[in-house]
């Protein structure tokens, strides 16, 4: 049996043609999305169909044999459809920080404790809910025409399968979504300022297992697929990747891409008045309390564009920086920050001397972003469970190497290439053959398995996360732009 995963991020559509008895991938595909600016990052939703196009064709003659196909997709944008189901305008995405009035102003006019206890998240501009009222309050005219509200990942599967369906991990990042009862909270629009009868252009929440249609006839055609292929709920990358990774309870995965997540898979939902932690469900039923910064590889990146060199490059001079001495120190808010919620922050390097070598600062970029995800990690609340690193910043040596001794325990590096992609075809899967769960699949396809990078205990990584929280515990005043 053969089975597709999806996965649609920021930055690409990525396809997998999997062989659903042993987990192994038959063959696979990509294709990239528009590049995005942040504070406005949008995309236009059709880019992201023709990309899944693409990277599905290229999976070959065999994908024709595939019974199921999910999508996994970056969390929280907004698309709005209109009665002619044309997207209005594009999309705005997850790192788009422009409704973080809007999102103030929610947690005023209803409370944090509010949010936290009701919905499981509280209001930062990266939510689907805030970036619904930018729209109301900044063009009118287009969200009155707006006939049906979805997720990226939702808009997808509405175009597979011409369902307007969504599942319960991608919809607990919305906002609106309420755990508890399964369903839209409209009490949510009412405290974001919004009609509650927006309750009614929501998709549908789907279980699990439960699919969300059969493949359009003329979709299959275009796209060389069968014409009995079943369609997935889908679910967020997040989720996604939980599920890919085979994550048991007590588990923690940090990912780094463009930007940093922290998670771990739970029984209970978390509810967290500060914000920090947002009470995401996974898309098995259990709960993904998660954390996320807006900067990771995005930050070295750029550090290694400063320093003349690419991204292993400047991995290779953070190694050799070696494990002492502590300074400079990086505070990575380049593009604002969400985890703290700082919008309008800017990056600071501080205890720089004539003395600071270019592989300190390369190391001081690394260890920057490690730091926050830490700090996000301590939020989430101890645990016995495994650390599992993941995404793009997972092949770094200097990530890999400086997590595991700032962190002081092993990290685990999983065999998996494309975690998200895999737990889409891990959902397809168990949408396929309902006689299995997640965790049987996850058994009977190895997954979580990997390298161990054990900690240097030369490495004083209570000292660097020390000198971290020092540094970017300074004043808003000192990190913003210029002009503000």
């Amino acid at each position: 049996m053969l089975v597709i995963g999806i996965d649609s991020s920021t930055q690409s559509t990525k396809a997998q043609l999997i062989d659903a008895d042993t987990g192994a991938v038959i063959a696979s595909g990509s294709a990239p999305h528009p590049p995005t600016n942040p504070p406005v990052s949008e995309q236009d939703p059709a880019a992201w169909w023709e990309a899944l196009a693409a990277a599905i064709e290229a999976l070959g003659p065999q994908r024709k044999d595939a019974v199921a196909l999910s999508v996994a997709g970056q969390q929280h944008g907004l698309v709005l459809i209109d009665e002619a189901d044309e997207a209005i305008r594009p999309a705005k995405l997850w790192n788009d920080t422009t409704s973080a009035g809007q999102a103030t102003a929610m947690v005023e006019r209803a409370g944090a404790s509010w949010w936290a206890e009701m919905l499981g998240v509280v209001p930062v501009a990266a939510f689907t809910i805030t970036k619904l009222a930018w729209v109301a309050e900044h063009e009118p005219e287009a969200f009155a025409r707006t006939r049906k509200i979805m997720l990226p990942h939702d808009y997808l599967t509405w175009r597979l399968s011409g369902e307007h369906v969504t599942d319960r991990g991608d919809a607990s990042g919305s906002g609106w979504f309420d755990a508890t009862t399964g369903a839209t909270n409209t009490d949510a629009f009412t405290a974001a300022g919004l009609d509650p009868s927006l309750a009614d252009l929501m998709p549908d929440v789907r279980g699990p297992a439960d699919a969300a249609g059969t493949i359009r006839p003329d979709v299959a055609s275009a796209l060389g697929l069968s014409p009995a292929l079943m369609v997935g709920p889908g679910t967020g990358d997040n989720m996604g990747a939980a599920l890919g990774l085979g994550l048991a309870e007590g588990d923690a995965v940090m990912s780094l891409g463009t930007s940093g997540t922290v998670y771990r898979r739970t029984s209970t939902r978390a509810n967290d008045p500060s914000g920090a932690v947002a009470g995401f469900c996974d898309a098995t039923g259990g709960y993904l309390p998660l954390v996320c910064t807006l900067n990771a590889t995005k930050v070295t990146d750029t550090v290694a564009r400063w320093l003349g060199t690419d991204a292993p490059g400047l991995a290779k001079m953070a190694i050799d920086a070696g494990p002492a001495p502590i300074e400079p120190v990086l505070v990575p808010y380049f593009d604002g920050e969400r985890t703290p919620n700082r919008p309008d922050a800017r990056g600071m390097m501080v205890g720089l001397s004539t003395a600071t070598t270019g592989a300190e600062l390369a190391r001081a970029a690394h260890d920057g972003v490690v730091c926050g995800l830490l700090d996000g990690l301590d939020a989430l609340g101890s645990d016995a469970g495994r650390v599992l690193l993941v995404g793009g910043g997972a092949r770094s040596v200097a990530y890999r190497r400086r997590l595991a001794d700032i962190a002081g325990q092993p990290i685990t590096i999983p065999d998996a290439d494309e975690a998200v992609a895999t737990g889409a075809g891990v959902q397809a899967t168990v949408v396929a053959d309902t006689s299995l769960s997640v965790d049987d699949v996850a058994t009977r396809w190895s997954l979580g398995s990997g390298d161990v990078v054990e900690p240097d205990p030369d490495v004083d990584g209570a000292l660097v996360r020390a000198r971290y929280r020092d540094a970017s515990a300074f004043d808003d005043g000192l990190c913003r732009p210029l002009n503000s």
